[in-house]
C-alpha cells in the first residue's frame, strides 16, 4: 500500500502537481482489493504519463517538441542535450521556441530540410535531427557535433530508423509505455 501511494505521489511531483487521481479515488482505493492485473494496468498508465511528460522538450502554440526514446526508454538525444553548455542549450531552446510558437523558422542557417522527411535544428556547432508527426509533433531523434560540411550518412540513417521505430510503436500504442 505504501508503494502505491509513493507511485501516486511521484506522479504528482513529475506532472507539476497536477491531480492524476482525485482524492475520492484515493480514499476508496485499497491495493489489497485490486487484482494484480488491475494494479499493473494502473501503474503502467501512470508511468506512461510520467514518461510522456519527461520526453517533452518544448510545448508551444503550434507544435510540441519531444525527445525520441528507444524501446528500452533510453534517449541518447536527451542525454546529449543534458551535456551541452548553458549557451548551447539556450541556442537550441530559442529555436524550439520559434518553431513551436510561430510554426516556422525562415533561416536555413538555423533549420533545414535534409531530405527523406528529416529536418535539422542547427545551433552551431551542433545538429539535432528531427521529423514532423501527425498531431503537431516534432520528434527530435539524434544529435551530433558538425565537423564537416556534409551531414554524415550514418546520422541521417539513425534519424530515419528512429522515425520508423517511433511510428511503428506509436501506432501500436506502446511508445509511451
Amino acid at each position: 500500500m505504501v508503494y502505491f501511494y509513493f507511485t501516486v505521489n511521484l506522479v504528482a511531483c513529475l506532472t507539476g502537481g497536477q491531480k492524476v487521481l482525485d482524492s475520492s479515488f484515493l480514499k476508496t482505493m485499497d491495493i489489497v482489493s485490486l487484482q494484480w492485473y488491475d494494479y499493473l494496468k494502473l501503474r503502467f498508465f501512470l508511468l506512461g504519463r510520467i514518461m510522456k511528460k519527461a520526453l517533452i522538450a518544448y510545448q508551444g502554440e503550434k507544435f510540441t517538441i519531444e525527445w525520441y526514446c528507444d524501446d528500452k526508454g533510453n534517449s541518447s538525444v536527451l542525454e546529449y542535450y543534458k551535456e551541452l553548455s548553458i549557451q548551447q542549450k539556450n541556442k537550441l531552446n530559442y529555436l524550439f521556441n520559434i518553431i513551436s510558437n510561430s510554426g516556422t523558422i525562415r533561416s536555413e542557417e538555423k533549420f533545414r530540410y535534409e531530405g527523406d522527411q528529416i529536418y535539422a535544428f542547427k545551433p552551431a556547432p551542433d545538429r539535432f535531427l528531427c521529423f514532423f508527426y501527425e498531431g503537431s509533433k516534432i520528434i527530435v531523434t539524434n544529435a551530433y557535433v558538425k565537423k564537416t560540411d556534409k551531414m554524415p550518412p550514418r546520422e541521417k540513417t539513425k534519424a530515419m530508423n528512429a522515425k520508423a521505430d517511433y511510428i511503428k510503436r506509436y501506432k501500436k500504442g506502446i511508445y509511451y509505455e
